[in-house]
C-alpha cells in the first residue's frame, strides 16, 4: 500500500503486483506511446502553429493553458492544454456554480460563457487537448487511460474510484468514446475501473481507433 497525501487528507492506493506479461504491455504500451506521440506532434506542427496564432489574435493571455492533475499512483503533474477560455476563467467559474450540468465533483456546462470562439471550435473538434502529446511524450500520460483527475476532484472520490489511479492517465478511454459528457459520472468512473482491469493491447489499439472516428465533429464535446 502506498500512502498519499492531497490538502492534508491521507488516501491510500492499492498498487498490482504486475507479473512478467503485465511488464511486457507496459513495454510495448510505452513504446506506442513514445512513437505515437513524436509522429503526432510532427505531422500536428502545421496545425499547432495555427492555432496558437488564432488564440493570440483573438484574446489576451497564454497560448497553453497548464494545470496541475493526478496521475498514475497520486503522482502530481501539469497537464498542458491549448487555452479555449478567457483569462480569468476560474474568478468567473464561482459565479456559474449553479449551472453545472455534471454529477460528483466535475464541472461542464454546455453554453460555456468563459468560451472563447477560438475555443469552442478547438473544443468541439478536441484540438485543446494536442499539447498533452507532450505529457505522453515526457511519461505522465498515456495515449490510452482514464482521463487525468484535479487534486480537489481525487480528494471527493469513493474509495473503489481510487483504483483509476493505478495506471497512467491518458488521452482517451472509455469515456471519450462512449459519451464524455452525456454519461453520469458514477457511470464514467466504472468504465474507468473497468479499463483499468481488462486492460491490454487490443483493448488500447481498438479506444485509439475509435477516438479517430469521434475526434472531429463530435457531438459530445465541449
Amino acid at each position: 500500500m502506498q500512502q498519499l497525501e492531497f490538502n492534508g487528507e491521507e488516501i491510500l492506493i492499492r498498487e498490482r503486483i504486475e507479473g512478467a506479461s503485465r511488464r511486457g504491455y507496459y513495454f510495448l504500451k510505452r513504446s506506442m506511446d513514445i512513437f505515437c506521440s513524436i509522429i503526432g506532434l510532427l505531422v500536428l506542427s502545421p496545425i499547432l502553429l495555427a492555432v496558437g496564432i488564432a488564440i493570440r489574435l483573438e484574446s489576451k493571455g497564454p497560448i497553453i493553458f497548464s494545470q496541475e492533475r493526478i496521475g498514475r499512483g497520486g503522482r502530481r503533474f501539469k497537464i498542458y492544454k491549448f487555452r479555449s477560455m478567457v483569462v480569468n476563467a476560474e474568478e468567473l467559474k464561482e459565479k456559474l456554480n449553479d449551472k453545472n450540468e455534471m454529477s460528483g465533483p466535475m464541472f461542464k456546462i454546455k453554453e460555456d460563457p468563459r468560451v472563447t470562439k477560438v475555443g469552442k471550435f478547438i473544443r468541439r473538434t478536441s484540438i485543446d487537448e494536442f499539447p498533452q502529446l507532450f505529457n505522453v511524450f515526457k511519461g505522465e500520460m498515456s495515449l490510452v487511460g482514464p482521463r487525468p483527475s484535479l487534486p480537489k476532484e481525487v480528494i471527493n472520490f469513493e474509495d473503489w474510484m481510487l483504483e483509476r489511479l493505478e495506471v497512467k492517465p491518458g488521452l482517451t478511454c472509455y469515456w471519450q468514446v462512449y459519451g464524455r459528457n452525456d454519461i453520469d459520472f458514477n457511470d464514467w468512473m466504472k468504465l474507468d475501473v473497468k479499463y483499468v482491469r481488462e486492460r491490454n493491447t487490443l483493448i488500447d489499439i481498438k479506444l485509439i481507433i475509435k477516438t479517430f472516428f469521434v475526434l472531429f465533429g463530435d457531438e459530445h464535446a465541449r
